[in-house]
């Protein structure tokens, strides 16, 4: 197995702030099970329909980026769901990821380890 080239506990949740987070029925199971409610119940609480996706996770506001995955503690900067998170999270970023390098560009620039570049989605 490849060492990943990024350290998600020190990123601010680029990835978490996507407007569009895909869940899979399963993923959706899963978060149901996770809460100890049914499917039924978690597609209503925490999921919706739009950009022709079936269940997408709800967000809401953050500091950083304007609107953030409703799962993410946005004052410690991390998922609360993290054993239950969906597969696009499971699996994403691979070897590589694109907003650490950016991420560490800006810090090393900035000479600031905690250095946050704010990216702002408006299609909410």
């Amino acid at each position: 197995m490849t060492t990943p080239k990024y350290d998600c506990t020190k990123c601010p949740g680029y990835c978490c702030s996507y407007p569009v987070i895909n869940v899979t029925k399963r993923d959706a199971e899963r978060i149901a099970k996770h809460f100890g409610i049914t499917l039924e119940q978690a597609e209503d609480r925490y999921l919706h329909s739009d950009h022709g996706y079936k269940r997408l996770l709800n967000r809401k506001d953050d500091e950083h980026f304007s609107r953030i995955c409703q799962f993410f503690d946005t004052d410690q900067r991390n998922c609360t769901i993290y054993p239950a998170r969906p597969s696009t999270c499971r699996t994403f970023p691979g070897e590589t990821c694109g907003y650490w390098d950016f991420l560490s560009f800006e810090r090393a620039g900035q000479k600031d380890d905690d250095y946050v570049s704010t990216t702002w989605h408006y299609e909410d």
